[in-house]
């Protein structure tokens, strides 16, 4: 079984799909071997291993109940995404040595739902995490060996194929996000909205796949936030941000931070540069020094003003170029920087 699964992903994976396309293919063809009743399937920031795009199905869960689940699932280190990165997919019943109680997620929310056993993976490599997958077990047997043996080897094809889907969305454009303005939403230690600025309604809206009959605050708002009270808990996955694709070239930044004793500010606002050039340089896979290269080359440095400032030669800086403009595809330098730049 791990082997057959793991060629028909491997097939579906060297194709061109959107990050959701993507996800949905793996979990039918995961369907295929190994049952489940319900799965969380959701792309990380690749630095901050913040959940940024969910693609959910928790059979029997309320959505009024949604803050209340991500908040758990952050504040319960046990079998979370960030610490499973390396180590292939593990149970939930063998992480808490066949006793789900003592995971914070299963007693708050998963153990109302009838859950009986969840399977993790994490899909990461040298550039970043990209994702995690959760799969739900409500009346089948536990997750057998083989079939977490099975989900452990589509990491590698997975996680490239994630990588190659993020980088995909930097299309060539000259389009703009309009100005945010103060776009920020109040949230208290539940994580329920307690109030947010005008501009926020219209950035939230943004968030909303128009597909999905989904709560009008989307997830991606509740996981800063809840990274944010994971750090406070002493359980930190990571720096309470993460970057969103809106969808052609545009991408935004969702941050968490606390205000005074009982609210946290989630504030949405469009990518920076800076922001775009990391998150291109991993999603293409390109080295330290072509990612110093292209920073400099966003900046405006002409061949030789980049090799005087990274102390090179001219040959060397002009090889680096091609070998971005090899790994991200692309044919000019003045389309790789709208492809990076987009309108920020």
């Amino acid at each position: 079984m791990p082997s057959a699964l793991a060629d028909r992903v491997s097939r579906l994976a060297r194709a061109d799909h959107s990050a959701k396309r993507l996800r949905e293919l793996v979990l039918a063809e995961i369907r295929l071997s190994i049952p489940f009743a319900g799965h969380v399937f959701a792309l990380t920031d690749p630095v901050t291993a913040v959940a940024t795009a969910p693609l959910a199905d928790v059979p029997g869960l309320d959505m009024s109940r949604l803050p209340e689940l991500i908040r758990a699932r952050y504040l319960t280190p046990l079998n979370r995404w960030d610490t499973l990165r390396g180590t292939g997919a593990r149970s939930l019943l063998d992480a808490t040595g066949g006793d789900p109680d003592r995971s914070l997620l299963w007693r708050t929310a998963q153990r109302e739902l009838g859950v009986t056993d969840s399977a993790t993976v994490t899909f990461a490599d040298r550039y970043g995490c990209w994702g995690f997958l959760e799969l739900l077990r409500v009346d089948e047997s536990p997750f057998s060996r083989t079939e977490l043996t099975g989900l452990t080897a589509l990491t590698a094809i997975v996680t490239t194929a994630l990588r190659r889907t993020i980088g995909a969305t930097f299309v060539e454009s000259d389009a703009q996000l309009p100005p945010p303005g103060p776009a920020v939403v109040l949230l208290d230690d539940t994580l329920r909205v307690r109030s947010h600025t005008a501009a926020a309604a219209e950035s939230l809206l943004r968030l909303l796949p128009p597909d999905e009959p989904i709560p009008p605050v989307p997830a991606s708002v509740y996981n800063a936030g809840a990274a944010l009270l994971a750090a406070e808990a002493g359980t930190p996955i990571g720096p309470a941000t993460s970057r969103i694709h809106l969808g052609g070239n545009r991408w935004i930044t969702v941050k968490a931070d606390r205000i005074g004793d009982h609210d946290i500010a989630v504030t949405l606002e469009p990518s920076t540069a800076t922001e775009r050039l990391d998150l291109f340089a991993r999603a293409h896979g390109l080295s330290t020094r072509e990612s110093q290269v292209l920073t400099h080359l966003a900046t405006g440095l002409d061949p030789r003003e980049l090799a005087a400032e990274l102390v090179l030669s001219e040959q060397t800086v002009n090889d680096h170029v091609k070998a971005i403009l090899a790994k991200s595809a692309t044919r000019t330098r003045r389309r790789l920087l709208s492809r990076v730049l987009g309108g920020a």
